[in-house]
């Protein structure tokens, strides 16, 4: 049996009877589910087709992969994905001879993907948790270690790796106080206490996080606080420079803000700011990029409906002197935008959804504001605004008063851009903690035994 450097214990032991009758509810749930699933792929689909692109993919009817056995690792949605961009080309040069597959849940993920990566990497989405559909997924990439980033625990996918001795890790760990209580709607703690015996390692971004998994039933040797591999984000010259092209065609001289990552409950909010904003600074000019690109043509709508003059990226290239608000109608362009405006409001966060990476304005030096509303980034966002790098604004009308005040005051601005570099700089070194345990846990299963035909 592979063992964990961090446990005396089998990945997966022989489960107890709760375990099993809980995971029994699950599944038979799933099942009974799976009709309504189908119908919301389909009507996702119908505001944006790539949700039906590949649709097998969720079924675990991927490409085979030949020759080596793969490293898996699985990044939901974009976010997730520029978080372990490093780490993934890490991997990539360190093992060139061994396949990687990337899954994620969105198309937008898998845009970033290809965007980053290109062919060097294998794509698919993840399946859907359903027993056959895993042991299928399994059998087709065959992979010898899985690496899942930040949150997703799916029971019998987590099962399935541990039946066939496929050690995880879940790296950049986090577990909001939210999402703990969401797991625990699902039939007991015993069904994630489970499936985390398949999980080796878990490298959690602070100690609440690493509480929190304890408390859902991870052995305390497997968990161990390494920090937030955000702070280890690279940003390319080739996105300020291009971020500088940008604000030069925008116009230097001109107040520029961004909404970024706005959600539909958020947007009007963003457009009544911008209003009270073009009263002061009539020169002003609003960037906003929605969340989802299915409301890209919805906002548009939106700003043209509260007369403002609109642009978009898609059908003007770079806005015209006149506009008033231009429409980030695009994909994986987001930070050469955060370089070419004056400060950020980061949505997700005058919603109760709570909130968005903040950090990547930040390590463009941008000034960040950003709502009540924070959980999903609590460590991030409380480190920002402590030093003095970003604002809360207690509610949404007060957005429109919180980004005049700052496209009125440069030198504020700027050491708020300062105090962003010094927090980044600060919370560095996650990505080589992650790194090295990721290799002893390759050359652990190198050693260990192949997979036999039952676990198959």
């Amino acid at each position: 049996m592979l063992r964990s450097r961090f446990s005396r214990s089998p990945i997966l032991p022989r489960p107890r009877g709760d375990r099993v009758l809980a995971r029994l509810l699950y599944t038979l749930l799933l099942y009974l589910l799976a009709p309504l699933m189908l119908v919301r792929l389909m009507l996702r689909g119908l505001r944006n087709r790539d949700y039906l692109r590949r649709w097998r993919d969720r079924f675990g009817y991927v490409p085979r992969l030949t020759g080596a056995r793969s490293i898996w690792l699985h990044a939901v949605s974009v976010g997730e994905v520029n978080a372990l961009a490093r780490l993934v080309e890490g991997l990539l040069a360190r093992h060139p001879e061994v396949p990687l597959i990337l899954t994620t849940g969105t198309p937008t993920g898998l845009a970033r993907v290809r965007q980053l990566f290109g062919q060097r990497v294998h794509h698919t989405y993840l399946p859907y948790d359903l027993p056959g559909v895993v042991r299928r997924f399994f059998a087709r990439t065959r992979p010898r270690l899985g690496v899942i980033a930040e949150t997703e625990i799916w029971p019998n996918l987590y099962t399935a790796a541990g039946r066939r001795r496929v050690p995880l890790m879940i790296v950049n760990a986090r577990l909001s106080e939210r999402s703990m209580r969401g797991f625990a709607i699902l039939p007991g703690v015993r069904l994630i206490s489970a499936a985390l015996e398949a999980v080796v390692q878990i490298l959690a971004q602070s100690e609440a996080d690493a509480e929190r998994y304890r408390r859902l039933g991870a052995r305390s040797e497997r968990v161990r606080v390494v920090g937030n591999l955000k702070f280890d984000m690279a940003v390319a010259d080739s996105v300020r420079g291009a971020g500088a092209q940008v604000r030069v065609a925008l116009g230097s001289a001109r107040p520029v803000w961004i909404a970024a990552s706005t959600h539909e409950a958020e947007e009007q909010a963003v457009l009544h700011a911008h209003a009270a904003v073009l009263r002061a600074l009539p020169e002003a000019l609003l960037l906003i990029a929605p969340r989802h690109p299915e409301r890209f043509r919805a906002v548009a709508q939106a700003a043209r409906a509260a007369d403002f003059s609109v642009s978009t990226r898609s059908s003007d290239d770079i806005p015209a002197s006149r506009s008033q608000c231009f429409v980030l109608d695009s994909l994986g362009e987001l930070m050469t935008y955060y370089a070419a405006a004056d400060l950020a409001f980061v949505g997700g966060s005058l919603a109760p959804i709570g909130g968005h990476n903040a950090l990547e304005p930040a390590a463009l030096a941008v000034p960040v504001l950003v709502g009540p509303h924070t959980f999903n980034f609590q460590d991030i966002t409380e480190a920002l605004l402590a030093s003095g790098a970003a604002w809360r604004i207690a509610q949404a009308a007060a957005l429109g008063d919180a980004v005049l005040a700052l496209l009125q005051d440069a030198p504020a601005r700027a050491r708020m851009g300062a105090a962003a570099l010094g927090v980044i700089e600060r919370g560095r070194g996650a990505l080589a903690e992650i790194e090295t345990a990721i290799e002893r846990e390759l050359a652990a299963s190198a050693r260990a035994a192949p997979v036999t035909a039952a676990a198959r």
